[in-house]
């Protein structure tokens, strides 16, 4: 099985969108993730995903009526054959019944697709912790998820030590991997080499290896991660001056080469 670490556009947006392109490309990404593309940005948008080879995803977000919403935007992504689409969706306070009847139609979409959709675990969305996660997975045994278990351990206050069989199920059904990692007092802490930070490291190249060795037994091709380190909030800054306290840019990158030194490891 192979691996593909794809960069998130996400904290890139004050660049202009052929540097974007060409950073990743240089850097060695195998591709990308981002929201699609305006209608503006469109045409150039196509050129480049043409002249850099890149493969990519696409985040769409529901809101308001959530099955329409996500139609829509699932629709539109396709007119650009993604390699997968990653959806944030449904809400932490919808009533369980509503929520199932959200990701039945989520997967009847997904089948006429015809292309993987993922489901976040993110604050905020119904997947917002391990155990609402656990529930819709047992009771929607084609649902899938986007690994992002930074949300799970700021919304737990833990490492998830105690949530063993419910991080066993999520592993087993996660299909991409958004590798940020998260810890027991936010989704993000400020450099994930720090040495402050790796029991935290620690535990998610953990799950990230779980997710790893599934997959491979379970026939996938290849497993995308992405280091999906946010910019400044996500990113802790200075008071005062706002200045981060380290490079997104170089904090992606380490992520990058820690999962590749990593890959051989997980599957021996």
């Amino acid at each position: 099985m192979k691996l593909k670490v794809y960069k998130s556009l996400w904290g890139m947006d004050h660049l202009p969108l052929e540097q974007q392109f060409k950073l990743v490309s240089e850097a060695g990404y195998a591709g990308f993730e981002s929201p699609v593309p305006s209608q503006a940005d469109e045409p150039l948008f196509r050129e480049l995903v043409q002249r850099y080879g890149l493969e990519y995803c696409f985040t769409v977000y529901t809101s308001g009526d959530h099955k329409d919403s996500f139609k829509q935007q699932v629709d539109r992504a396709l007119t650009f054959s993604p390699m997968l689409i990653n959806a944030h969706s449904a809400k932490d306070d919808m009533p369980y019944e509503q929520q199932l009847e959200f990701y039945r139609y989520a997967l009847d979409i997904e089948k006429s697709a015809g292309i993987p959709i993922v489901h976040e675990t993110h604050r905020g969305r119904a997947m917002f912790t391990p155990w609402s996660a656990e529930r819709l997975l047992k009771d929607l045994p084609d649902l899938n998820i986007c690994a992002d278990f930074s949300h799970w351990c700021c919304v737990c206050e833990s490492l998830l030590e105690d949530q063993v069989s419910r991080m066993k199920i999520a592993t087993e059904r996660a299909r991409f991997v958004h590798a940020r990692v998260g810890h027991q007092e936010g989704p993000q802490v400020n450099h994930p080499a720090a040495p402050e930070h790796a029991a935290a490291l620690a535990a998610h190249t953990a799950w990230w290896r779980d997710i790893a060795r599934n997959r491979r037994d379970q026939g996938a091709e290849y497993l995308i991660l992405v280091p999906e380190f946010g910019p400044p909030g996500y990113l802790q800054t200075a008071p005062f001056s706002q200045e981060p306290v380290s490079d997104l840019w170089e904090v992606c990158l380490w992520m990058k080469n820690h999962l590749e030194s990593q890959w051989d490891g997980w599957l021996a």
